[in-house]
């Protein structure tokens, strides 16, 4: 069980990277992409992409370990979101790593 744990982490830990990274890269380029929104538009936009990346952020980050701890593998479930919370302050240093190097 423990291998499949980490397994799951780190590819959850990655999807969090990939998505972050894309949303990043959107919204870096945005102006080019969408144009300068006038009025409200662009305040929506915003708000509706980031209560969408809330939901999708939460869901990778804590969907497999609440699936476990309502299968009743209690113990597993925390272990699972403590190897999820490990990978991603990984991939967090070394994207902070970067930054600073670049």
């Amino acid at each position: 069980m423990r291998n499949k744990n980490i397994t799951y982490s780190l590819a959850s830990a990655l999807g969090m990277v990939l998505y972050i990274s894309g949303v990043a890269w959107m919204m870096n380029n945005g102006e080019k992409l969408f144009g300068n929104p006038k009025g409200v538009g662009g305040p929506i936009a915003f708000l509706m992409l980031f209560v969408f990346s809330a939901t999708i952020t939460s869901s990778l980050m804590f969907g497999y370990p609440i699936y476990q701890f309502l299968q009743g593998k209690k113990i597993e479930a925390f272990k699972s979101f403590g190897w999820n919370l490990g990978f991603l302050a990984v991939f967090t240093a070394l994207a902070l790593i970067l930054l600073i190097m670049i």
